[in-house]
């Protein structure tokens, strides 16, 4: 009996604490305007976040986890590439060989060529596709996925076929949004037959940096080293190098033992770089916590000002409410029930603007996706987490007017005007 009745008092102090926020709606919404944006800006920059670690991480998957990846640095200029040629042969089908040889845990191996070609037709509708020469274990390296065709096999490589495949924005540049499958393109001089389309890919993100993944015509390398020249006196033969190990191994390890091959037979010249997928990984997942963090402490600025806004506006009630606190002490309400009245009105503000505030979260990560177009994601806990800490704001801020609303001399209160 007892138990029911402490129920009881809590919805009427419930339904008594809504119909007072209800009599004051102007001043109930700008009190809560602090928490709908303080949520909606914790929900929007973790769902940047949650959309920017995603990208990030099927980049860098894409890239392979169990690979290595060996990348030329070219000369910046004539008289660089000279000091270097007197000591390194610089990326060269020899290194293949030699790492072939001596790398225990490797699995497959592709070397790699580019260039950028001087024209293409049919004519493309963005920017010319980059040129790729590559083994076919390439494909099995970075995982291809079609949307139509194959990659070209290796009886395809050793005659110099005149075959490609292409990616995704490259396909639809040139070829349209048909099918693409033995159709033909012209790159330079050369007429190559379309054997495979790849699916979209995620790029790095570098802008002009680092070729769009997605605009790349790859051939196998000996139609490339047989059909192309590149012209370019600067590169070393070889644009990279890419490698996967066995499941199983240690990649940092398998690294070191790259690099030391490398520094011998290029006699320590820093003409290369060797790129571990998996420590980009686990660095990339780092640094992206810590960005959160930051963005959502910046954002919960605002939860802590609609806190302090909370709790101005409950002082300012009770100081209007003193007489009708004496009345209620005097008809016998207690400490804990004047407590518990305004306590229950400020987490009703903060209720209320947090639910508006996971729909402006929800508006603001759509707005940011828009505007911007970066990936933004909305997680549940991204949900959750505003909302918590919203209630726990307003429970928090609450807690002061409350207990000075309780403290109020009955006696002085009913002469309050």
């Amino acid at each position: 009996m007892i138990r029911f009745t402490s129920v009881t008092r809590y919805f009427s102090d419930l339904a008594l604490a809504a119909q007072n926020l209800w009599g004051q709606k102007t001043r109930t919404l700008l009190t809560a305007l602090g928490i709908i944006f303080g949520v909606g800006a914790v929900i929007g920059m973790l769902a940047i976040g949650a959309g920017a670690r995603e990208e990030s991480l099927r980049f860098i998957e894409q890239l392979g986890v169990r690979n290595l990846l060996v990348e030329s640095r070219p000369a910046t200029s004539q008289q660089e590439l000279q000091q270097r040629r007197r000591s390194s042969p610089g990326l060269t089908e020899r290194d293949i060989r030699i790492l072939s040889a001596n790398v225990d845990a490797l699995e497959l191996i592709s070397a790699r060529r580019d260039m950028h070609p001087s024209r293409v037709l049919p004519k493309p509708a963005q920017d010319i596709p980059e040129l790729f020469g590559v083994n076919p274990s390439y494909a099995d390296i970075h995982n291809w996925r079609f949307a139509e065709g194959r990659p070209f096999t290796q009886m395809e490589d050793k005659s110099a076929s005149a075959v490609c495949v292409m990616g995704e924005a490259a396909k639809i540049s040139m070829l349209g949004f048909g099918p693409a499958v033995n159709g033909f393109v012209k790159v330079d001089q050369s007429w190559l037959r379309v054997v495979g389309v790849l699916k979209a890919q995620v790029s790095s993100g570098a802008g002009g940096l680092a070729p769009d993944l997605n605009n790349i015509i790859y051939i196998p390398l000996n139609t490339f080293q047989y059909r192309f020249e590149t012209g370019e006196s600067l590169k070393d033969d070889l644009a990279g190098v890419d490698m996967r190990l066995k499941p199983g191994s240690d990649s940092s390890a398998s690294a070191k033992v790259v690099s030391a091959i490398l520094n011998s037979t290029h006699h320590n010249i820093a003409d290369y770089a060797v790129t571990i997928p998996a420590e980009l990984l686990a660095e990339q997942q780092r640094s992206q916590s810590i960005f959160t963090y930051v963005m959502v402490a910046i954002a919960a600025i605002s939860l802590l000002v609609g806190g302090i806004g909370i709790m101005n506006i409950v002082l300012a009630t009770v100081l209007e409410r003193t007489r009708e606190i004496g009345v209620r002490r005097a008809i016998g309400a207690r400490r804990s029930d004047i407590i518990r009245q305004f306590l229950l009105e400020s987490v009703l503000i903060s209720i209320g603007g947090g639910l508006v505030g996971i729909a402006f979260g929800y508006f603001l990560s759509w707005l940011i996706a828009r505007a911007a177009e970066w990936k933004t994601i909305v997680t549940p806990s991204s949900i959750a987490i505003a909302f918590g800490v919203s209630v726990a704001v307003g429970l928090v801020f609450g807690i002061y007017p409350a207990r000075k609303a309780s403290r109020i001399d009955p006696i002085e209160a009913l002469r309050y005007e």
